[in-house]
């Protein structure tokens, strides 16, 4: 089971998952590891992927990689609500799944919500 460090300390994913936002989320979620685990991080979350992929509300992700031989992984996912991802990552059987991360394994994930910034991002 991977242990979880929350990004922001004040307001953790289980509050997150509370909220009636509108619209579309962004799940960024770190993962460190030990680089001898490496392998079976990617294949546990392929296998947490698969089941997320088949979620309704589930638009997509994509994992990446560190540089410079650091074992810090990043996944970016998009969900259509929270209420969609809060649904798929409360699912039994989802939470069954992630116990197969390895031990090593350190995840903070965080919903976001893309912004508007004149001249520089679009909604």
């Amino acid at each position: 089971m991977p242990k979880l460090n929350e990004m922001n300390n004040e307001v953790g994913l289980s509050q997150q998952l509370q909220s009636n936002e509108d619209g579309s989320v962004v799940l960024i979620n770190v993962f460190t590891i030990d680089p001898e685990d490496e392998d079976a991080l990617l294949e546990s979350w392929a296998h947490d992927a698969e089941f997320m992929k088949a979620q309704p509300g589930y638009v997509s992700t994509q994992m990446h990689k560190a540089i410079g031989g650091s074992a810090t992984y990043l996944n970016y996912a998009i969900w259509e609500s929270v209420e969609s991802f809060r649904n798929a990552f409360t699912n039994p059987e989802f939470q069954r799944r992630i116990g197969r991360s390895p031990d090593s394994a350190t995840v903070s994930p965080h919903l976001f919500k893309k912004l508007r910034v004149s001249g520089y991002c679009v909604e």
